[in-house]
């Protein structure tokens, strides 16, 4: 990172949500609200399959992570919104919005490729099943993960390293309630022209390879839901993976929305509601898609709630 590149801005300011102020307090309440469940649905679920051995299996391995990676995503955007609801000066330093913009993006990457890669857990536990222990074992289930992990930190070192590198010279108001890139893009004063096809050439290569792969493991899925001969077979089946589809349609139709668009489009009021919707509202749905109808998730917390009792 050049040091002339930021000398003349130390910090950025974020506008935040809205400029008004009779708004600010019922959104704190709001939004604290969202973040607490986010907390208690994530944090409960991650507790719940790790004290359970009955749910030791590798979709909730992979639905474990996804439910850590909700945690974090949500944690690194939510704590400073908040704070900047109620005070008057929402001000983040330079070296502080790299780290949000950093974590953000590695967290909201694992989790695109987490959904991946429980797809694939469904494909081979539908398809294969005689196979399923032998095909998902442990070892292979951590090594998966770790190249999650791995993909979604390369990707964000990258593009925060590409960002921050750019001059921002005119204005330091971010025109958003947390450091993302597009907003960044918009702010700086250097030419972005290299930036915005980066960041268009990663999403598309990412998410292309991700819809690609779930694509496929759900047509073969259903073709092999449909050769079940009874109905109550079949519909076993598809309840399996409805909590997974549900949480893919609603993650990447905002992910698509919000990165495949060039700088011009972009639209300050739009992208805060697209933002709000993958960065703090889909991290607390997704603990109750996948415990509300999950009757294993229900007879988990059964068992931990009866033992609590009975050891009290």
């Amino acid at each position: 990172m050049e040091k002339g590149n930021h000398s003349e801005v130390t910090e950025f300011i974020l506008s935040g949500l809205t400029d008004r102020p009779e708004l600010q307090v019922p959104l704190f309440g709001l939004f604290l609200l969202i973040y607490v469940i986010t907390l208690v649905g994530n944090g409960g679920m991650i507790l719940i399959i790790t004290i359970d051995p009955q749910l030791h299996t590798p979709m909730y391995f992979f639905l474990r992570n996804l439910s850590f990676c909700d945690l974090c995503l949500s944690s690194t955007i939510s704590p400073k919104m908040l704070l900047n609801l109620l005070a008057e000066r929402k001000n983040i330093s330079f070296t502080t919005c790299a780290v949000q913009m950093s974590l953000s993006i590695a967290f909201a990457d694992s989790e695109g490729f987490l959904l991946t890669v429980m797809a694939y857990d469904r494909y081979v536990a539908i398809c294969n099943p005689l196979l399923y222990t032998v095909t998902m074992s442990r070892q292979l289930c951590k090594q998966l993960v770790a190249g999650v992990y791995s993909v979604g930190v390369v990707d964000s070192i990258i593009l925060t390293c590409f960002t921050f590198r750019l001059s921002f010279c005119s204005s330091n108001i971010i025109n958003h309630f947390f450091c993302d890139t597009p907003p960044l893009l918009v702010l700086s004063c250097s030419d972005t022209r290299i930036n915005e096809i980066m960041m268009f050439v990663f999403t598309l290569c990412i998410t292309g390879s991700i819809f690609v792969t779930i694509l496929l493991s759900y047509v073969y899925i259903t073709s092999t839901i449909l050769q079940i001969r009874s109905a109550e077979g079949q519909r076993k089946a598809f309840s399996t993976c409805s909590f997974h589809l549900t949480s893919v349609v609603l993650f990447y139709g905002t992910q698509l929305f919000m990165y495949l668009r060039p700088t011009s489009s972009y639209s300050m009021d739009t992208d805060k509601i697209v933002s709000v919707f993958y960065s703090l509202v889909i991290p607390m749905l997704n603990p109750l898609i996948y415990s509300l109808r999950n009757t294993e998730v229900k007879d988990a917390l059964r068992r931990a709630m009866n033992k609590l009792l009975t050891n009290s």
